[in-house]
């Protein structure tokens, strides 16, 4: 069996350190245009160039985004891009269109081609051209069932196949939307979705004197075309055996909390199924930890041969089961207290969550002594981003989050 690749989102780099600290073997960025994200942070040429070099530092891999449906403006600017990234020593690229591939080859040959998931790669002869024309990797279209991709992966075999195993779900074929650009003007083929299938809608019937009349499924509203999210938690051996090596997850515009939760979550898996087989499965940690930040309801959407109910009509998105309150910035074992910084509130003899890579996960902390930099005493932190000492015996280590 191939190495099994945890691929994280990184909006920014505070991301991509959470990202690789919970156990990312690659992240995914995008650079400041040309993204299917445009509203991330993304990563400047400078930021690019240090990230790479940040990831190889730590034996990961950068990926970097160019996944635009490209007009003939954009042609130029791509090769230059390419050029960089190759120069920089980026380790693959995401490209969604054809002639951006075309533009690939002749500015950079040397970078790996990455076919996207906008591109709908759904059957073994797409994957096999794409294969032809020298992609590395293709990310299959999300509407694939784990059966057809495994008749895929026999008809291909040298080529790497991903596939998204967690996150939002699109509404449209392969994120190929256009309600965006039709309400806001905002192409979501360009990077500047608005999520329209994420708000609540009415619908309206004109009458005989031409007034609106409001037809609601309840007193919410109707969220006819919010997807719920994917979760493959539990089936990461089907994955496997299926010819899956890289597994996604989704989120480039998530939070930093989302992405440590998720990616711990996802690599305690993995390194379960791999140590355990399918018996990781009677494990609740993972699936007890998913649902400890912002999801939908989950589904496995088309992966198990049929489209399982996908629609979330309840809400739009709920807030998990935690609150993020402090970043861990280091641990003073000598005098028991670690450096925190403070981003939500909390106080004196609240009971705190350890969320980490290592063994310390789910311990608790009451908050028992707490101080600020110059020793005064602090009974409730509500100071956004103040660094606080916190007295406790659990050896914390930088990186860490605390929750509640």
């Amino acid at each position: 069996m191939n190495k099994l690749e945890l691929l994280a989102p990184a909006g920014d780099f505070e991301k991509l350190k959470t990202a690789f600290y919970f156990g990312a073997d690659a992240a995914y960025v995008g650079g400041k245009s040309l993204t299917l994200r445009a509203y991330a942070g993304n990563f400047d040429d400078a930021e690019m160039e240090r990230a790479v070099k940040y990831a190889h530092e730590r034996g990961k891999k950068l990926y970097v985004a160019v996944n635009i449906l490209a007009r003939n403006a954009d042609l130029a600017k791509a090769a230059e891009y390419f050029a960089f990234l190759q120069s920089i020593g980026a380790d693959g690229t995401i490209v969604s269109d054809l002639g951006l591939m075309n533009v690939l080859k002749k500015a950079a040959p040397k970078l790996p081609l990455h076919v996207s998931t906008q591109a709908s790669a759904l059957n073994a002869e797409t994957v096999k051209f794409y294969a032809d024309l020298g992609a590395k990797r293709v990310v299959l279209a999300r509407e694939l069932s784990l059966e057809e991709t495994a008749q895929i992966h026999a008809y291909v075999p040298e080529t790497e196949l991903e596939a998204f195993a967690h996150g939002a779900m699109c509404i449209a074929y392969s994120g190929r939307c256009l309600l965006s650009s039709y309400f806001t003007g905002r192409d979501s083929n360009r990077g500047e979705c608005a999520q329209p299938c994420r708000w609540s809608y009415e619908l309206r019937e004109r009458g005989s004197d031409g007034a609106y009349f409001p037809v609601e499924e309840d007193g919410r509203g109707t969220y006819i075309l919010n997807s719920k999210d994917l979760n493959m938690a539990d089936h990461l051996d089907e994955m496997t055996k299926s010819g899956i090596t890289s597994f996604k997850v989704e989120g480039r515009m998530k939070s930093s909390y989302y992405i440590a939760t998720v990616i711990n979550a996802y690599r305690r898996a993995i390194d379960a199924f791999l140590a355990e087989g399918a018996e990781y499965k009677k494990n609740p940690l993972f699936q007890g930890e998913l649902v400890k930040t912002a999801h939908r309801a989950f589904t496995v959407a088309y992966a198990l041969g049929k489209r399982e109910d996908t629609v979330n009509t309840e809400d739009s998105q709920s807030r998990g089961e935690r609150k993020f309150v402090a970043t861990v910035l280091e641990y003073d074992g000598q005098r028991g207290r670690a450096l925190i910084e403070m981003r939500n509130r909390f106080g004196k003899g609240d009971i705190l969550e350890v969320l980490s890579p290592h063994d310390t996960l789910n311990e608790r902390i009451r908050v028992e002594g707490l101080t600020d930099e110059d020793g005064n005493e602090v009974a409730d932190a509500k100071i956004v981003q103040q660094k606080l000492w916190l007295h406790t015996d659990v050896r914390l280590s930088a990186g860490d989050i605390l929750r509640m």
